[in-house]
């Protein structure tokens, strides 16, 4: 059961992955580091994984814990494809593709309001899709590289950012359904 704890080490480690987010950003666009870009995404997506093992380790599983993580992944997200398709990394489609996904879950939000909720519990799913997205997105950044790597880099994060995408609206339409049994369930 999650406490109302805000001060543990797995709400720490997710409160530096949100202001590793402007760092990304700012990395991304303006000076164009890209070798520093990445390696913020990839300390995030190691963040990410390890705030939610030293949760349940250490019984510390928050409330607060269980908004800042997700709300972390969605941020990410975001700036990095607004980030790869301002730099013509990524096709524009494929951000609209994320953000419609995006929007479809948060137009639940009533109704999960009505039910004493904010959000839905993260699955399997989800985790994987979001793996994907956190991985796939950084790896296209290194395909910037004119080298074999960078060609090496171009496959890998196009096969982990469209697997990421197919799994991420796979998981939200697997929302969508929990969220209308929840309604269901009352009527």
């Amino acid at each position: 059961m999650p406490s109302e704890r805000i001060w543990t080490l797995p709400n720490a480690l997710s409160m530096v992955r949100l202001i590793g987010v402007p760092v990304f950003l700012w990395l991304v666009l303006v000076p164009q580091a890209d070798g520093w870009a990445f390696i913020v995404l990839a300390v995030a997506g190691i963040t990410d994984w390890l705030d939610g093992a030293l949760a349940r380790a250490l019984d510390q599983q928050s409330r607060i814990g269980e908004l800042l993580d997700p709300a972390a992944d969605r941020l990410y997200i975001l700036a990095t494809i607004v980030g790869l398709a301002l730099r013509g990394i990524i096709p524009w489609w494929l951000v609209v593709a994320l953000l419609a996904r995006d929007a479809m879950l948060l137009a639940l939000l009533p109704m999960l309001r009505r039910h004493g909720m904010l959000t839905l519990p993260v699955t399997v799913l989800g985790k994987a899709a979001t793996f994907c997205l956190l991985w796939g997105f950084p790896v296209l950044l290194l395909s910037t590289y004119d080298s074999w790597l960078g060609t090496l880099a171009g496959a890998a994060g196009w096969a982990f950012s469209l697997w990421g995408t197919a799994l991420y609206w796979w998981a939200g339409l697997d929302y969508v359904r929990q969220a209308r049994a929840l309604s269901r369930a009352d009527a």
